[in-house]
């Protein structure tokens, strides 16, 4: 089965190279970022209130546009096509990280978190959605879940590179935006386009009625999604269990770094290990177990193992009473993040073809209302557990916090059904999909 899901592989090559080079220039600074921010924001202290406030903040607007913009760029996926789509979005990242290449004062470092909250409403999230509808136009259904592992699992593989990269690396050599230039530069020559990109009509109308006629589409479209999701059982639960696990998992991301260093110490080379240590298995579990076991057991039982593995995950990390615990913690990231390509093919099978993008976006959405939501609570409630004034000694408990929402999320993918969906019941107006072109 991972044979024969990597075969169907070769028509996403020019889909899938541009993106391991993009997703390998971003994990390389992830680890590193956490020392430079802390450097430019608080020089000389091991904990940055600062830092962790301006994360949560971002984390915050990007979730507030989020919810409006990944729809939107999934329903002009399945209009306009997937590869202008995929052009903008690997292209916002180019110069956020340009400016750290220039300086890392603290001017500089401010700057990059303005531009960066741009990219993420742009591309965070939006370039998964995007290339998994990618995806759907060009393999099977009984197909799709063994190759959206193997998409994950190179995502997972370019997350290992890119932290090998940052481990050993000089800082100055891992800001280059050379990387991420070749990215929108190669698919721009090599992608081929899957869907038939919209007519235009009436080309001579005025300026206002044109206007008022794309905020008449993207509502009809916007109205369209949500009936969609909330007619199928199947896209309401999935949505209802990326909700309470992206609440609770994106609080985590948000603080965990940061709590790592003030509690144990912990600098980029200890982020970089860690990091090594869940990509490893993870691609591992992705290309080689998930195409195995899915056709046994199916997408429901690997997402609600996945998502115990998940709860295990943070009550470690929350726990952590010595420094070589959260690279136990780290260990149950091969098994959750198999949350990811489960939940792709339960929301790829719960949608038609021609409805791919709006379900992806959708969901999508949903998971940016929860990382709108997490770091209200998770950036307060962590650098109050980290202070002098936290009402007991429990640093991560934040993260304790956090892991509830795991177990809520594991609760609702009990009672999932993953079922095919139906024929549209109700008139999308305004829309005019056409089939995709490569079959």
């Amino acid at each position: 089965m991972g044979i024969e899901s990597m075969r169907k592989l070769k028509p996403l090559l020019h889909l899938l190279l541009p993106l391991c080079v993009h997703w390998i220039a971003e994990e390389m600074t992830v680890s590193v970022l956490v020392d430079v921010t802390t450097s430019a924001l608080c020089p000389g202290q091991s904990t940055c209130s600062e830092a962790i406030y301006i994360n949560g903040v971002q984390q915050t607007i990007v979730g507030i546009f989020k919810m409006i913009v990944l729809p939107i760029l999934g329903q002009l996926a399945d209009e306009y096509g997937r590869k202008p789509l995929l052009l903008i979005t690997v292209s916002t990242t180019i110069i956020p990280f340009g400016l750290l290449t220039i300086n890392k004062s603290r001017e500089f470092v401010y700057a990059y978190y303005v531009l960066r909250t741009i990219s993420f409403i742009i591309s965070q999230g939006s370039i998964f959605c995007i290339s998994v509808a990618y995806a759907a136009d060009v393999v099977e259904e009984n197909s799709r879940a063994g190759v959206f592992s193997w998409i994950t699992g190179l995502f997972s593989a370019s997350h290992v590179l890119g932290n090998v990269l940052a481990r050993f690396l000089p800082v100055g050599y891992i800001f280059q935006a050379c990387l991420l230039i070749f990215v929108p530069v190669y698919m721009s020559v090599f992608l081929a386009e899957t869907v038939t990109p919209k007519t235009e009509e009436n080309r001579s109308s005025t300026l206002k009625s044109n206007v008022l006629k794309i905020v008449q589409e993207r509502y009809n479209s916007m109205r369209y999604a949500a009936n969609l999701v909330t007619s199928s059982p199947t896209l309401k639960c999935i949505s209802l269990v990326s909700f309470f696990y992206e609440l609770g998992m994106s609080g985590i991301s948000s603080v965990l770094l940061y709590y790592l260093k003030s509690a144990f110490g912990f600098n980029k080379n200890q982020f970089s290990e860690l990091l090594m240590m869940v990509g490893v298995g993870s691609i591992v579990s992705q290309i080689v177990v998930l195409p195995l076991i899915n056709p046994l057991f199916g997408e429901k039982v690997i997402l609600c193992m996945a998502l115990l593995s998940s709860i295990a995950y943070a009550m470690l990390y929350g726990l952590a009473w010595a420094p070589w615990v959260p690279y136990l913690s780290a260990s149950f990231g091969v098994i959750y993040i198999l949350v990811k390509p489960s939940t792709y093919a339960v929301i790829s099978k719960g949608a038609l073809s021609a409805d791919q993008g709006k379900a992806q976006g959708f969901v999508a959405g949903v998971q940016a209302i929860a990382s709108l939501l997490s770091p209200i609570v998770m950036s307060p409630l962590t650098t109050w557990f980290l202070s002098r004034d936290a009402p007991f000694n429990c640093k991560g408990f934040s993260i304790l916090c956090a892991s509830l929402c795991m177990v809520v999320a594991l609760c609702y993918a009990s009672t999932l059904k993953v079922e095919a969906p139906r024929e549209r019941a109700f008139d999308e107006n305004a829309e005019n999909i056409e089939a995709p072109l490569l079959t």
